[in-house]
């Protein structure tokens, strides 16, 4: 979520940005409950299109495992919009168009008490969201 990789145990860097609908959405507002924080490169491509649609298939188990997803990608709210309407994504979207916060493909798994428990750098769109849940419990 920086130029520096992220290792299990470092604190994870606090972020604002906003959703499809243009709200703010802060990391800091989901401390106290584990949060999936996956980065994409661009929305309804087909990579982009099978991992999030993974990640929507798996919200509820993963839910039910006590983890919430966010997924951040450098287009723009209407675009996030568009893709989150035309694929059904029930997660938030976050846009993130200046790299502020991540640029490569990667998922971080955050602790509750803000840590980073698991960083996957240039993962594979296919099958990720499977490998993750086993990971994970979930």
């Amino acid at each position: 979520m920086t130029d520096k990789r992220l290792a299990p145990g470092d604190p994870a860097p606090e972020f604002t940005l906003p959703d499809a609908d243009g709200q703010p959405v802060s990391l800091s507002s989901y401390r106290g409950q584990r949060v999936i924080v996956y980065f994409y490169p661009a929305a309804m491509t087909p990579g982009c299109t099978t991992e999030a649609c993974d990640f929507r298939d798996s919200l509820a188990d993963l839910n039910d495992a006590g983890l919430a997803v966010l997924g951040i990608s450098p287009d723009p709210p209407a675009k996030l919009a568009k893709f989150r309407d035309r694929d059904g994504l029930t997660f938030p979207l976050l846009s993130d168009p200046d790299h502020a916060v991540g640029v490569i493909r990667s998922t971080f798994v955050v602790g509750a008490d803000g840590k980073i428990e698991q960083a996957m750098y240039g993962v594979k769109a296919t099958g990720h969201v499977a490998r993750l849940r086993a990971q994970v419990g979930a």
